[in-house]
């Protein structure tokens, strides 16, 4: 499908990006909502409340008393076959933590949006990225959202990709605290009826009933606990090609372009600024100006960060002089933040691989300006530098 076509199938409107994923949930047609209320997530599921109130969803909204439990009540409905979503951000997301390994271990398609937001302490209701690094090796498949329309589409998309007998993982959708979730954007939303055609009611895989009851996660000693943890991670290393493949058929539906990751001006680049999320947008406008200076910088950003995409990001960056990866958040102790150590692994044996330098930005909400591009970017220049906090 082409872009321009889109106007044919599709209704154009503005929302922030928690109503546009709560329009993406309602279009998916799910049968289960439980979620906890915590800023920024709230609106997402106070939407859906309305939307299943108003007699709109045909879905069972379940209110819950955690986020702990909110996830444990989706797990239990994926497992007896319904389409499912729960959302939350920062600590509520820290308060599921033992229920993300559950979900992934029972193989749950479970689709959750995810407001990112800075953890505690100081008390922080705005965007890093804390939560979504925390959850890295769960199990979990997590993408980025960098706009709106992204938040709307990567929902659907997660679904389409959950719910493959190929894959049959938990997705985690990512959109920044505020930037996104708050902010208002016009985009695109499809008719209902149009997403209900891509996306068919869910059959599951032995789904748990009364009349043929199952038994799901018991206990495995020492003789079988590794087995079981290897059967898993070959399974999400054989979904990974397939995820890469559905998002490429998504592109095709939807007609605008999803990919493992996204680059800018980097036929002709010798130095890459590697990021997550909304700054995509912000580094993208202050490249073109540098290009006006004859700095060969691009841009390379991630739509999907777990299974992370090793063989793209070596076949983009090999050969580059230098490259400042993007990190909001940061591990204390650790070598380097999040992202820079993932990137570090996956060009360690590159024979000519890039200098890297880790950027540490916008911690809390702090806004990510030309300023601090301009520090970064004097950072990478020099090779004695391997770690620099902007804007402070």
């Amino acid at each position: 499908m082409e872009a321009g076509e889109a106007e044919k199938e599709a209704i154009r409107t503005c929302l922030s990006g928690d109503e546009a994923i709560a329009y993406a949930v309602k279009h998916a047609n799910v049968d289960v909502i439980a979620a906890y209320p915590i800023t920024p997530q709230t609106v997402m599921v106070e939407l859906l409340s309305e939307f299943v109130h108003n007699g709109e969803l045909d879905a069972e909204f379940v209110p819950v008393e955690s986020e702990h439990s909110a996830l444990s009540a989706v797990v239990g409905a994926s497992l007896a076959g319904a389409r499912v979503f729960t959302s939350t951000a920062s600590q509520g997301l820290a308060l599921m933590w033992e229920i993300l390994f559950t979900a992934s271990s029972l193989r749950a398609p479970v689709v959750m949006g995810l407001a990112n937001r800075a953890l505690n302490l100081p008390l922080n209701i705005h965007c890093s990225h804390d939560d979504a690094y925390g959850a890295r090796d769960t199990g979990w498949i997590q993408l980025f959202a960098e706009n709106v329309q992204e938040a709307y589409d990567l929902i659907i998309a997660a679904y389409k990709i959950a719910e493959d007998r190929r894959v049959l993982f938990p997705v985690m959708v990512n959109l920044d605290g505020f930037i996104l979730t708050h902010c208002v954007e016009p985009l695109y939303i499809w008719r209902e009826e149009r997403v209900r055609g891509y996306l068919p009611p869910r059959e599951p895989v032995n789904p748990v009933s009364w009349e043929r009851p199952i038994t799901y996660g018991p206990v495995a000693l020492p003789d079988y606990y590794m087995k079981i943890k290897k059967q898993q991670y070959e399974a999400l290393k054989k979904a990974t090609p397939v995820i890469k493949t559905l998002l490429r058929e998504y592109s095709e539906w939807c007609g605008r372009c999803y990919a493992p990751l996204k680059t800018y001006r980097m036929e002709d680049a010798d130095y890459a600024f590697l990021v997550l999320g909304s700054t995509a947008g912000t580094l993208r406008t202050i490249i073109d100006r540098w290009r006006e200076k004859g700095r060969k910088v691009g841009v390379v950003s991630l739509t999907l960060y777990r299974p992370f995409p090793v063989e793209e990001l070596r076949e983009v960056l090999g050969g580059l002089k230098a490259v400042a990866v993007m990190d909001r958040s940061h591990t204390y102790g650790g070598p380097a933040a999040q992202l820079y150590t993932d990137v570090a692994t996956t060009l360690y044996d590159l024979s000519e691989r890039p200098r890297l330098l880790n950027v540490i930005y916008g911690l809390g909400g702090r806004d990510f300006t030309p300023a601090d591009a301009e520090q970064a970017y004097q950072a990478l220049m020099d090779p004695k530098v391997k770690e620099v906090w902007v804007g402070i």
